[in-house]
């Protein structure tokens, strides 16, 4: 079987050790952009009625500020904006999400697949999501994009761990220039990390909230050689990301 390409084209991990959030507005789209972006979005709704054009966090703009310390600009906007990456002429925000390195005990990482009622179904991917913008009187930090790891990860596989428990391990950048930030959790023997998540679908479908579910499969994969055999869509950071994970066990001789 043929390994996947580890790194898509214009993927890239970066140098960061601190990182800083600042505020800023999202860009004027123009009426006619506007309205294309309205026209693809309703197109997009009607053939997935489970799109929710929620409230969402967006990247408005990145900054070395010296060695490996990263600012990064965000902006409030909602998920319709990114219909504007299919209207011609226009642009949009990358978009900024977080995701979780699950590792067992045994050094694989739980992989996840997107289910039928997502923007992207059937891809793999991480655990994560999204960053969602904060409350009133809140500020978004780094402490604040732990927070959304964390709560991504118990609502999309029970597993219930405290944000100050998440380790910031890395920062990629990929397709339309979308900025993940990625936190390694703590070593969970693959039981729990099984039983967990079928405890979660098993919820969903008890309360007849099947479609909603955002993952519909996980597996535990030790290697990129390993991910030829997850069928579909994979996240263009992956890849790098396993194989990364592999390489520092090699280190540290696990």
């Amino acid at each position: 079987m043929t390994e996947p390409q580890l790194q898509a084209p214009g993927f890239e991990i970066l140098d960061v050790r601190d990182l800083r959030l600042l505020q800023g507005a999202a860009p004027m789209v123009s009426t006619e952009h506007q309205v294309a972006q309205d026209r693809v979005w309703d197109a997009a709704v009607a053939a997935n009625p489970d799109l929710f054009d929620g409230p969402v966090v967006a990247c408005a703009g990145v900054e070395w500020d010296g060695p490996r310390r990263l600012i990064l600009t965000w902006a409030q906007v909602t998920y319709r904006h990114y219909a504007l990456r299919r209207v011609p002429g226009a642009s949009a925000l990358p978009s900024l999400f977080v995701n979780v390195v699950q590792p067992t005990d045994d050094g694989r990482i739980m992989a996840a697949r997107m289910s039928s009622s997502t923007a992207a179904p059937g891809r793999w991917q991480l655990p994560g999501g999204s960053v969602e913008p904060p409350q009133e009187h809140e500020v978004l930090d780094e402490a604040g994009l732990c927070r959304n790891a964390a709560r991504e990860l118990v609502e999309e596989t029970g597993l219930d761990t405290v944000p100050g428990d998440l380790q910031m391990w890395a920062v990629t950048r990929g397709e339309n220039a979308s900025i993940g930030v990625v936190y390694l959790a703590p070593p969970r023997p693959e039981a729990v990390l099984l039983d967990r998540f079928e405890a979660v679908a098993a919820a969903e479908r008890a309360c007849g909230r099947e479609p909603e579910l955002e993952l519909d499969r996980v597996a535990l994969v030790r290697s990129v050689g390993e991910l030829a055999e997850l069928s579909g869509p994979h996240a263009d950071y992956l890849a790098p990301i396993v194989r990364r994970y592999s390489e520092s066990l090699l280190r540290r001789g696990a």
